[in-house]
């Protein structure tokens, strides 16, 4: 087998399993999930995404709605961790954050993030480059959704 393979079958069983984002979501063995069809798209941290700008000073910051100006952490959640694979943006008042959901094609994630176009059925993947996120594209899936007994801040 050439090496350009082994490499390839060796990364390929990484991300299969799981082990490539760190990240490992539980749901409750006891509830049954809400499953529900869903418009999903894809957004990643650039300027386009997530709607920020450099300032003067090459800062990033919003480059509109209230905050306009405003000092943004790029790649921050709205719960403060850092956006990855398996990050969703929802509408909380739908799903709360700590929402567990598993999206066929793209896999497990849990909502942590909003957006201010993601209202109702509809949720936002995050994908680690813009090509990504641009590939996803606009799809409805039915996802199945396990929401959480307790209320994250």
């Amino acid at each position: 087998m050439k090496k350009e393979n082994v490499i390839y079958l060796l990364i390929l069983s990484v991300l299969l399993s799981g082990c490539a984002t760190g990240k490992k979501y539980t749901y409750p063995k006891n509830q049954k999930p809400l499953i529900v069809r869903m418009e999903t798209t894809g957004y990643c941290e650039c300027k386009k995404c997530c709607g920020w700008k450099r300032n003067w000073l090459f800062q990033p910051v919003y480059a509109s709605g209230p905050l306009k100006g405003k000092r943004k952490e790029v790649g921050i959640t709205a719960i403060g961790t850092k956006a990855d694979w398996g990050t969703i943006a929802a509408d909380t008042r739908r799903y709360p954050f700590g929402t567990i959901m598993y999206v066929p094609g793209y896999g497990w994630g849990r909502v942590e993030d909003v957006g201010s176009a993601i209202k109702g059925q509809h949720i936002d993947l995050f994908f680690p480059s813009h090509k990504r996120a641009l590939k996803w594209g606009r799809t409805w899936k039915t996802v199945k959704i396990w929401k959480p007994k307790y209320k994250m801040k």
